[in-house]
């Protein structure tokens, strides 16, 4: 009897400690932040993740941009965390388009607390006086059939930016380069880019559909789109001090860009993707709703023509061979990105940048002195040749990076 009470208390303990695991969320930085695990050890034992491999994973992050960092947590331990050049914990840098995934998962939030105000959810026609009267007269009458899912999944049939492509169920589609986004006049630029295909019918990598979709939020929760998630994600999170990229050269924005630009501190990026790593809750808060975070990572209704959904490429096609289908991830410019696996419990967060990314004018956020290092001034990046395609940064360098972290778990 005493041993079958010892294995029953071993067994409660080992219970007690997993809802603990689960139940485990991290206090600010301001109050001693992220639980970490540092020797070989402990991140194997506590994390189940092998140092050597985040180790190759980190040397190869470092080859794919003049600046920027590592950081993996897994079963809520910060495993790993290393930077170079210009990147800190601390800094702010313009994290490009991996600024999107904010501006949808602030929409999910806007649709269950306005749910009332758009009834239609994502498949709801914004095109409308209701909801965008800045766009009437519409240039093109077919602006009138885009929902806000389509915005948000890139299929509304807006041009893409620069030379980027139209894809047709699987099928590049060539495009002629039009103009985009004009930061002088953000919104309008925004609304009249030009359509390449009708609402539904194909998918185009184009920054003005995020935008016009935090124009929809800011219509209907009558709040900037910085404020909304500074109430609803950052002051429940316990973020640092943070803010979007609003000043450039002699022109400040009057409004957020909804395509990009957000600039917050690496450890509360990290807190961003574990918050949708447990389905959108917070401690006890349900901070996004659980059925939109579940829509992330699978293929969407209104995208059927590529693995993007709701501003993140998943991998339900498989199209990353070395990580597991359910992984979704937004990139940016420069090389950053945040990486959610939930069948690894795994958060990623890649920085990179150049230079330009980290000077402290573009938010106006005090900057400590680290942000002069100068060590990767002269950086370059390694010639691409047919032996080592994906070396360079960019959506392959940031897909490798997502298949070596994966392989280092060791469960």
């Amino acid at each position: 009897m005493p041993f079958l009470r010892f294995l029953a208390a071993l067994a409660l303990g080992f219970v007690t400690t997993l809802a603990k695991d689960l139940d485990y969320f991290p206090p600010p930085d301001s109050q001693g932040g992220w639980r970490s695990v540092t020797n070989v050890s402990e991140i194997r034992e506590k994390a189940g993740m092998d140092l050597a491999r985040l180790e190759q994973a980190y040397q190869f992050t470092e080859r794919c941009s003049q600046n920027g960092g590592l950081l993996v947590v897994r079963h809520g331990y910060l495993v790993f965390e290393r930077y170079f050049g210009r990147a800190h914990r601390d800094s702010n840098p313009d994290m490009a388009s991996t600024g999107k995934a904010y501006t949808s998962v602030a929409c999910g939030i806007m649709l269950h607390e306005f749910r009332d105000a758009i009834p239609d959810g994502l498949a709801q026609k914004v095109f409308t006086e209701r909801y965008l009267p800045e766009a009437f007269p519409l240039d093109d009458p077919r602006k009138a059939d885009i929902s806000l899912g389509q915005l948000l999944c890139m299929s509304a049939g807006y041009h893409g930016e620069g030379s980027s492509p139209g894809v047709v169920h699987g099928v590049v589609v060539p495009l002629t380069p039009v103009p985009g986004q004009d930061l002088k006049d953000l919104d309008q630029s925004s609304l009249r880019t030009v359509l390449w295909t009708n609402a539904g019918a194909g998918y185009s990598y184009s920054s003005p559909t995020p935008h016009i979709a935090s124009m929809v939020l800011r219509r209907v929760t009558g709040m900037e789109l910085r404020t909304y998630i500074d109430e609803r994600l950052a002051k429940p999170m316990g973020w640092g001090p943070w803010d979007y990229c609003l000043h450039r050269g002699t022109i400040t924005l009057p409004h957020a860009n909804g395509a990009g630009s957000i600039a917050v501190h690496a450890t509360d990026a990290l807190r961003f993707g574990y918050c949708l790593l447990h389905q959108g809750r917070w401690g006890n808060q349900q901070l996004v709703p659980a059925d939109y975070v579940a829509q992330l990572g699978r293929p969407s209704l209104f995208n059927p023509h590529t693995p993007f959904t709701l501003m993140f490429e998943n991998n339900s096609d498989g199209h990353v061979a070395g990580a597991p289908r359910d992984a979704y991830y937004k990139s940016g410019a420069g090389g950053f990105a945040i990486f959610v696996v939930p069948s690894l419990d795994l958060v990623i967060y890649k920085m990179g940048g150049n230079e330009g990314q980290y000077a402290p004018e573009l938010t106006g956020l005090p900057q400590p002195s680290w942000h002069l290092d100068e060590s990767r001034k002269d950086w370059k990046p390694i010639p691409r040749t047919p032996f080592n395609e994906g070396s360079l940064g960019g959506d392959d360098g940031l897909r490798r990076v997502l298949e070596m972290v994966s392989a280092a778990v060791r469960d």
